[in-house]
């Protein structure tokens, strides 16, 4: 499909967008770290390259209760103004626009963090945060509007295009508009028209500090998916009163951080949620911005061409691919490094206050420290596996110059990721594979398949250097009679046997789950899984973790933790120690997902012939092995190969 409508003009109160694509606003935590002001300009000079139409920040706060955290920009300090002006120059010199989102956390900020109370509109505690609210006072309240709009006219000095006021994702002023958090009995809550007061208050003191010709651009919740909280009449009032508060546009968020309903993992239908902002479309004259699991240019026209809605959000596609735009206006679809939505370098990171960066692509936050440069000498490169980590490899390596041969015993490409496509909602792993694809064949890439090979092959002899990639090996655990009895192994459940429509699972992590998953989808009828943690899919990220227990549960799918040891395996019966007393459980089969050991026998095989050897991924160390940290080994060897 055309991606012509991304590409028609458009103005946001006198300022131009060169694309309807706008990249969403995202906290990626470079600013707190050494040089952090310059890894972050570098990180949007990046994007802003490639025909974004605006960038907005990750959130600036207001005033100091406000922050998301240490290291996360702020916006209320006099030297906030002129600490910002390089980066609005940045964009400007890529002939792009930045628009910053003033922010305010409310009850989801952390008092160990801030070092001050956080506060909200009443002192209800959230379910993710340890510390109880300060209810704001009324002049609380009125100097919190005052904050916002000195936060504004800071950043039109700093030289930021536009401003976006967060009032979205459970944040504080979103937690003024709801009744689920806002219980208040004076003039700021009680009725629906008291409760939008902040939102409006806030809106009308941002425009008077920037002035009528600044765009102000208002981040709203279109569902918080939070039990009683705002209906989508109240929705509707809200979107009116904030475009007569003087909103140039309306940026339609969906949930909670707190929602107990998947927004934007690879399990969510992509634009599961455009028509909630359709819907705000529908009954506002202002431009109105839809969001979430769009990560394809070719949807984001779609939603342009067939609707009200006039400008599209996306953010982590940003850091999958800074080129997605560009790329999707060349029409080179198939070049874009989609984002697969797993969350685990972006969000994950930033919940564990790390920097974010992608699964798919590790340059993203590193651009001060990864520039892709050609090798100084060129070299024949052979890399043995052709999982995520030695895709990755074989792929830079190739740009930088080098001379590459991948080769793999499987006959396609991809390693477990080949598992993980085709487990229920994480067919985004396709893209992931398909971009491979492409990739290494433009790049001229040898790639050998359905071959195995010893350290002796003649495929070695003219290598300047090797690279093992082989993945891991599963575990096998030591339970008496596990050789006698009906057990297959994971790869086999993944690889076509059939386990029969009752099936017991020894393990309990990720690929224990995804193989539960994995065969109710095919017909299995009652899966049981043991462990001996009592904690089921760890290794899996904080954002995600929950959504695939919960999954499990409402599968029917059995969890069985905290067994003491195993006592034996015949045919189909497990018998194991729990709390003291024996147990067994019967199925038609059993299958093991207990873990994971080194594959690298090669490795030894090849550094006895001399060669310069790099052991990567699953080969050098698969304790908690995924394929974030596989793609990143072999992000960071081909760089460091001169």
């Amino acid at each position: 499909m055309s991606t012509e409508a991304l590409f028609k003009p458009v103005t946001i109160n006198g300022l131009s967008l060169r694309s309807r694509v706008i990249m969403g606003s995202m906290h990626v935590g470079l600013e707190s770290m050494d040089r952090g002001d310059e890894r972050l300009i570098a990180f949007y000079r990046e994007r802003a390259r490639h025909e974004v139409g605006l960038i907005v920040t990750g959130g600036a706060a207001v005033n100091p209760e406000g922050s998301g955290g240490v290291g996360f920009m702020t916006i209320y300090e006099p030297e906030d103004v002129e600490r910002w002006k390089p980066l609005t120059k940045a964009i400007d010199d890529e002939g792009s626009a930045i628009a910053l989102q003033l922010f305010h956390a409310g009850r989801y900020a952390y008092k160990a963090l801030t070092q001050v109370d956080p506060v909200a509109p009443s002192a209800i505690q959230s379910p993710i945060n340890p510390d109880v609210p300060v209810a704001l006072s009324d002049e609380g309240v009125r100097q919190t509007i005052r904050d916002f709009a000195n936060g504004a006219k800071n950043a039109k000095e700093a030289g930021f295009h536009a401003v976006e006021i967060m009032g979205s994702e459970g944040y504080l002023i979103n937690q003024f508009i709801s009744p689920v958090t806002n219980q208040r009995d004076d003039d700021w809550g009680g009725s629906f028209e008291k409760r939008i007061r902040l939102p409006i208050e806030v809106t009308k003191a941002v425009r008077e500090a920037v002035g009528p010709d600044y765009p102000v651009i208002f981040r709203m919740s279109g569902l918080d998916l939070i039990e009683g909280s705002t209906t989508d009449e109240e929705t509707l009032e809200l979107a009116k009163a904030l475009e007569e508060a003087g909103a140039d546009v309306l940026n339609v968020g969906i949930g909670w951080h707190e929602s107990r309903v998947p927004t934007i993992s690879m399990k969510v239908p992509r634009m599961q949620f455009v028509p909630v902002a359709e819907r705000i479309a529908d009954a506002v004259g202002v431009p109105v911005v839809a969001s979430n699991r769009i990560n394809d240019p070719r949807d984001a026209a779609k939603i342009i061409a067939n609707s009200k809605v006039a400008l599209v959000s996306m953010a982590r596609p940003f850091l999958a691919d800074p080129a997605i735009v560009s790329k999707g206006k060349e029409g080179r679809f198939d070049d874009i490094n989609t984002c697969i939505a797993c969350n685990q370098a972006c969000l994950d990171h930033v919940f564990e206050m790390k920097p974010a960066s992608c699964l798919v692509n590790p340059e993203a936050g590193r651009e001060l420290d990864w520039a892709l440069t050609p090798a100084d000498t060129p070299k024949q490169i052979v890399i043995v596996g052709a999982g995520p980590g030695g895709l990755e490899a074989a792929r830079a390596a190739a740009e930088r110059g080098h001379k590459v041969t991948l080769i793999d015993e499987k006959s396609e490409i991809g390693g477990q990721l080949n598992y993980s496509k085709n487990i229920p909602g994480k067919q985004e792993f396709f893209e992931t594979l398909r971009y491979y694809r492409v990739q290494l064949d433009k790049l001229g890439v040898n790639v050998i398949l359905s071959k195995r090979v010893s350290g002796d092959d003649p495929l070695f002899r003219d290598a300047d250097e090797v690279i093992v990639a082989t993945g891991i090996t599963p575990r096998v655990p030591d339970i008496p009679g596990i050789g006698e009895g009906r057990v297959l192994g994971y790869r086999d459940v993944f690889e076509g046997a059939s386990p029969g429509e009752k099936v017991t699972i020894i393990g309990g992590g990720g690929i224990a789950c995804d193989a539960a998953l994995y065969m109710m989808e095919r017909g299995t009828k009652e899966v049981t899984l043991l462990q001996r943690s009592k904690s089921f899919a760890k290794g899996i990220g904080k954002t995600t973790r929950w959504a695939t227990i919960l999954e499990l549960k409402q599968k029917g799918i059995t969890m069985i933790g905290g067994i003491e040891s195993y006592s034996g395996i015949e045919g189909g019966t497990v018998t194991f120690v729990k709390n003291g007393k024996e147990e067994a459980v019967d199925a038609d089969t059993i299958v093991l997902a207990a873990g994971q050991l080194v594959n690298n026998t090669l490795a030894d095989e090849l550094k006895a012939t001399g060669k310069p050897v790099h052991i990567i991924g699953g080969a050098k160390d698969a304790l908690g092995l995924d394929a974030k940290q596989a793609i990143y080994d072999g992000a960071a060897l081909a760089r460091a190969i001169q």
